[in-house]
Protein backbone atom coordinates (compact mmCIF):
# COMPACT_ATOMS: atom_id res chain seq x y z
CA UNK A 1 0.00 0.00 0.00
CA UNK A 2 0.97 3.29 -0.09
CA UNK A 3 3.79 4.90 2.36
CA UNK A 4 3.66 8.25 4.07
CA UNK A 5 4.92 9.95 0.90
CA UNK A 6 2.37 9.21 -1.28
CA UNK A 7 -0.34 10.08 0.89
CA UNK A 8 1.43 13.86 2.35
CA UNK A 9 2.48 15.01 -0.88
CA UNK A 10 -1.21 14.11 -2.08
CA UNK A 11 -3.29 15.93 0.13
CA UNK A 12 -0.77 18.77 0.68
CA UNK A 13 -0.46 19.33 -2.65
CA UNK A 14 -4.73 19.37 -3.21
CA UNK A 15 -4.79 21.15 -0.10
CA UNK A 16 -2.39 24.05 -1.56
CA UNK A 17 -4.95 23.78 -4.48
CA UNK A 18 -7.70 24.48 -1.94
CA UNK A 19 -5.54 27.42 -0.37
CA UNK A 20 -5.22 29.07 -3.55
CA UNK A 21 -8.44 29.04 -4.30
CA UNK A 22 -10.14 29.97 -1.40
CA UNK A 23 -8.33 32.88 -1.36
CA UNK A 24 -6.87 32.52 2.89
CA UNK A 25 -10.37 31.09 3.88
CA UNK A 26 -8.20 27.26 3.43
CA UNK A 27 -5.17 28.07 5.16
CA UNK A 28 -2.54 26.06 6.42
CA UNK A 29 -3.78 25.17 9.99
CA UNK A 30 -6.52 22.94 7.52
CA UNK A 31 -3.72 21.82 5.55
CA UNK A 32 -2.02 20.30 8.32
CA UNK A 33 -4.81 19.00 9.92
CA UNK A 34 -6.11 17.11 6.78
CA UNK A 35 -2.69 15.92 5.73
CA UNK A 36 -2.20 14.70 9.21
CA UNK A 37 -5.20 12.75 8.83
CA UNK A 38 -4.46 11.56 5.41
CA UNK A 39 -1.21 10.15 6.33
CA UNK A 40 -0.79 8.97 10.01
CA UNK A 41 -4.49 8.95 10.88
CA UNK A 42 -5.85 5.69 9.77
CA UNK A 43 -2.67 3.85 10.38
CA UNK A 44 -2.64 4.72 13.92
CA UNK A 45 -3.84 0.81 14.71
CA UNK A 46 -0.96 -0.67 12.25
CA UNK A 47 1.37 1.51 14.78
CA UNK A 48 -0.09 0.36 17.55
CA UNK A 49 0.28 -2.84 16.26
CA UNK A 50 4.09 -2.39 15.99
CA UNK A 51 4.08 -0.23 19.16
CA UNK A 52 3.29 -3.46 21.34
CA UNK A 53 5.01 -6.19 19.67
CA UNK A 54 8.06 -4.17 20.49
CA UNK A 55 7.74 -3.37 24.18
CA UNK A 56 7.09 -6.70 23.93
CA UNK A 57 3.40 -6.62 24.97
CA UNK A 58 2.09 -8.99 21.89
CA UNK A 59 0.65 -8.41 18.82
CA UNK A 60 -3.08 -9.08 19.98
CA UNK A 61 -3.76 -5.72 21.22
CA UNK A 62 -2.57 -3.80 18.52
CA UNK A 63 -4.38 -6.04 16.23
CA UNK A 64 -7.75 -5.81 18.05
CA UNK A 65 -7.05 -1.81 17.66
CA UNK A 66 -5.68 -2.18 14.08
CA UNK A 67 -8.67 -4.41 12.79
CA UNK A 68 -10.86 -1.00 13.71
CA UNK A 69 -9.21 1.87 13.62
CA UNK A 70 -7.96 0.92 9.56
CA UNK A 71 -11.50 1.41 8.11
CA UNK A 72 -12.59 5.32 6.48
CA UNK A 73 -15.59 5.25 8.55
CA UNK A 74 -15.13 3.51 12.57
CA UNK A 75 -11.55 5.53 12.67
CA UNK A 76 -14.07 8.93 12.60
CA UNK A 77 -16.82 7.12 14.31
CA UNK A 78 -14.06 6.02 17.31
CA UNK A 79 -11.66 8.87 17.07
CA UNK A 80 -13.27 11.58 15.24
CA UNK A 81 -14.41 13.86 17.71
CA UNK A 82 -11.53 13.10 20.43
CA UNK A 83 -8.90 14.22 17.80
CA UNK A 84 -11.14 17.01 16.63
CA UNK A 85 -10.58 18.25 20.37
CA UNK A 86 -6.96 17.24 20.54
CA UNK A 87 -6.07 19.04 16.76
CA UNK A 88 -8.46 22.18 17.85
CA UNK A 89 -5.98 22.60 21.13
CA UNK A 90 -3.21 22.05 18.81
CA UNK A 91 -4.46 24.71 16.05
CA UNK A 92 -4.66 27.28 19.10
CA UNK A 93 -1.46 26.73 20.79
CA UNK A 94 0.64 27.01 17.55
CA UNK A 95 -0.99 30.19 16.36
CA UNK A 96 -0.29 31.39 19.66
CA UNK A 97 3.19 30.27 20.03
CA UNK A 98 3.53 31.91 15.98
CA UNK A 99 4.75 28.29 15.11
CA UNK A 100 2.04 28.02 12.04
CA UNK A 101 0.03 31.04 10.38
CA UNK A 102 -3.59 30.92 9.54
CA UNK A 103 -4.10 33.69 7.51
CA UNK A 104 -7.36 34.23 9.17
CA UNK A 105 -5.85 35.05 12.43
CA UNK A 106 -8.00 32.71 14.03
CA UNK A 107 -7.87 28.73 15.39
CA UNK A 108 -9.57 25.89 13.78
CA UNK A 109 -12.48 25.24 15.53
CA UNK A 110 -13.79 21.72 17.21
CA UNK A 111 -16.04 21.12 14.08
CA UNK A 112 -13.46 21.88 11.26
CA UNK A 113 -11.59 19.30 12.80
CA UNK A 114 -14.09 16.87 12.64
CA UNK A 115 -14.43 18.09 9.24
CA UNK A 116 -10.91 17.36 8.33
CA UNK A 117 -10.12 14.30 10.25
CA UNK A 118 -13.08 13.07 8.19
CA UNK A 119 -11.59 14.11 4.88
CA UNK A 120 -8.08 13.18 5.48
CA UNK A 121 -9.52 9.17 6.65
CA UNK A 122 -11.68 9.16 3.57
CA UNK A 123 -8.78 10.04 1.36
CA UNK A 124 -6.08 8.05 3.24
CA UNK A 125 -8.58 5.07 1.32
CA UNK A 126 -8.48 6.71 -2.21
CA UNK A 127 -5.02 5.52 -2.37
CA UNK A 128 -5.30 2.42 -0.45
CA UNK A 129 -7.86 1.22 -2.03
CA UNK A 130 -6.20 1.66 -5.33
CA UNK A 131 -2.75 0.60 -4.61
CA UNK A 132 -2.82 -2.17 -2.38
CA UNK A 133 -3.22 -6.02 -1.65
CA UNK A 134 -1.30 -6.22 -5.19
CA UNK A 135 -4.54 -4.56 -7.01
CA UNK A 136 -6.76 -7.23 -5.04
CA UNK A 137 -8.04 -4.98 -2.86
CA UNK A 138 -12.19 -6.12 -2.02
CA UNK A 139 -13.10 -2.23 -2.93
CA UNK A 140 -11.29 -2.62 -6.03
CA UNK A 141 -12.17 -6.01 -6.85
CA UNK A 142 -16.03 -4.98 -6.34
CA UNK A 143 -15.21 -1.50 -8.75
CA UNK A 144 -14.36 -4.06 -10.92
CA UNK A 145 -17.16 -6.72 -10.52
CA UNK A 146 -19.62 -3.72 -11.96
CA UNK A 147 -18.29 -3.92 -15.23
CA UNK A 148 -18.87 -7.00 -18.36
CA UNK A 149 -15.49 -8.79 -18.90
CA UNK A 150 -17.02 -12.70 -19.64
CA UNK A 151 -17.07 -12.36 -23.45
CA UNK A 152 -17.90 -9.06 -25.64
CA UNK A 153 -20.22 -6.72 -24.07
CA UNK A 154 -23.21 -6.52 -26.42
CA UNK A 155 -24.58 -3.15 -27.46
CA UNK A 156 -28.22 -2.94 -25.95
CA UNK A 157 -30.50 -0.04 -27.63
CA UNK A 158 -32.12 0.77 -23.88
CA UNK A 159 -28.57 1.34 -22.50
CA UNK A 160 -27.20 3.69 -25.64
CA UNK A 161 -30.61 5.29 -25.50
CA UNK A 162 -30.54 6.06 -21.27
CA UNK A 163 -27.03 7.01 -20.92
CA UNK A 164 -27.74 9.27 -24.34
CA UNK A 165 -30.21 11.06 -21.95
CA UNK A 166 -28.46 11.65 -19.23
CA UNK A 167 -24.95 12.59 -20.30
CA UNK A 168 -27.69 14.88 -22.71
CA UNK A 169 -29.00 16.16 -19.74
CA UNK A 170 -26.05 16.99 -17.97
CA UNK A 171 -24.02 18.69 -20.07
CA UNK A 172 -27.36 20.59 -21.83
CA UNK A 173 -28.63 21.16 -18.50
CA UNK A 174 -25.38 22.93 -17.20
CA UNK A 175 -24.80 24.61 -20.42
CA UNK A 176 -28.52 26.30 -19.73
CA UNK A 177 -27.57 27.33 -16.27
CA UNK A 178 -24.70 29.08 -16.88
CA UNK A 179 -26.45 30.72 -20.23
CA UNK A 180 -25.53 34.39 -20.76
CA UNK A 181 -28.00 36.39 -19.33
CA UNK A 182 -28.05 40.02 -18.03
CA UNK A 183 -28.92 39.34 -13.82
CA UNK A 184 -27.22 36.07 -12.69
CA UNK A 185 -25.62 34.94 -9.41
CA UNK A 186 -22.66 32.91 -9.55
CA UNK A 187 -23.79 31.47 -5.98
CA UNK A 188 -27.27 30.59 -7.07
CA UNK A 189 -25.47 29.25 -10.85
CA UNK A 190 -23.28 26.70 -8.66
CA UNK A 191 -25.81 25.67 -6.52
CA UNK A 192 -28.44 24.58 -9.48
CA UNK A 193 -25.03 22.85 -11.39
CA UNK A 194 -24.33 21.21 -8.28
CA UNK A 195 -27.81 20.00 -7.68
CA UNK A 196 -28.29 18.60 -11.88
CA UNK A 197 -24.55 17.02 -11.09
CA UNK A 198 -25.47 15.17 -8.19
CA UNK A 199 -29.18 13.90 -9.52
CA UNK A 200 -27.97 12.53 -13.02
CA UNK A 201 -25.04 10.71 -11.15
CA UNK A 202 -27.68 9.17 -9.17
CA UNK A 203 -29.94 8.38 -11.84
CA UNK A 204 -27.06 7.01 -13.60
CA UNK A 205 -25.90 5.16 -10.59
CA UNK A 206 -29.68 3.62 -10.14
CA UNK A 207 -29.58 2.37 -13.59
CA UNK A 208 -26.25 0.93 -13.51
CA UNK A 209 -27.41 -1.19 -10.49
CA UNK A 210 -30.45 -1.83 -11.91
CA UNK A 211 -29.16 -4.34 -14.95
CA UNK A 212 -26.59 -5.31 -12.42
CA UNK A 213 -28.16 -6.36 -9.34
CA UNK A 214 -32.20 -6.32 -10.44
CA UNK A 215 -32.35 -7.44 -14.46
CA UNK A 216 -31.87 -11.68 -14.08
CA UNK A 217 -30.06 -12.56 -16.46
CA UNK A 218 -27.72 -9.92 -15.83
CA UNK A 219 -26.75 -7.29 -18.43
CA UNK A 220 -24.11 -4.85 -19.02
CA UNK A 221 -25.11 -1.02 -17.87
CA UNK A 222 -22.56 0.57 -19.93
CA UNK A 223 -20.86 -1.99 -22.36
CA UNK A 224 -17.86 -3.58 -20.82
CA UNK A 225 -17.46 -0.25 -18.47
CA UNK A 226 -17.74 -0.71 -14.69
CA UNK A 227 -19.36 3.18 -14.47
CA UNK A 228 -21.49 1.86 -11.21
CA UNK A 229 -18.14 1.10 -9.36
CA UNK A 230 -16.56 3.96 -10.44
CA UNK A 231 -18.67 6.83 -9.73
CA UNK A 232 -19.44 5.07 -6.24
CA UNK A 233 -15.46 5.14 -5.51
CA UNK A 234 -15.03 8.41 -6.84
CA UNK A 235 -18.45 10.20 -5.15
CA UNK A 236 -17.24 8.34 -1.65
CA UNK A 237 -13.57 8.87 -1.77
CA UNK A 238 -12.69 12.15 -3.85
CA UNK A 239 -15.36 14.21 -3.83
CA UNK A 240 -16.81 13.90 -0.32
CA UNK A 241 -13.36 14.57 0.85
CA UNK A 242 -12.60 17.76 -0.86
CA UNK A 243 -16.31 18.87 0.10
CA UNK A 244 -15.86 18.08 3.63
CA UNK A 245 -12.10 20.20 3.26
CA UNK A 246 -14.67 23.37 1.45
CA UNK A 247 -17.11 22.82 4.49
CA UNK A 248 -14.13 23.50 6.57
CA UNK A 249 -13.43 26.62 5.43
CA UNK A 250 -13.36 29.60 7.46
CA UNK A 251 -16.70 32.61 6.37
CA UNK A 252 -15.65 35.27 4.53
CA UNK A 253 -16.13 37.43 7.35
CA UNK A 254 -13.58 35.75 9.48
CA UNK A 255 -11.07 36.47 6.39
CA UNK A 256 -11.96 40.22 5.57
CA UNK A 257 -11.68 40.98 9.59
CA UNK A 258 -8.42 39.13 9.14
CA UNK A 259 -7.22 42.08 6.35
CA UNK A 260 -8.90 44.82 8.26
CA UNK A 261 -6.46 44.60 11.26
CA UNK A 262 -3.59 46.63 11.66
CA UNK A 263 -0.44 45.59 10.93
Amino acid sequence: MPGPGPHMIYTLGSGQALMHVSNGRFGPHHCVTYAINAFFGPDIGSFSEWLTSTLGLGRVLGSSVESWIHDPFYYVLILGFPLSLLYGWISRFVLHKGVLDSFSGVPLTVKQCFLLVFAGSLSHFFLDHLFEENGHSSMYTWILSTGWWKTRAPINPDAVVVISLLCASLIGGFIYIYRVKPLKSSRKQYHKSLRLILVIASAYCLWCASQIYLVSPRRPAVGEEADLGVLVFLGVFFFLPHWLCILSMNSRDVVDSAEQLPL
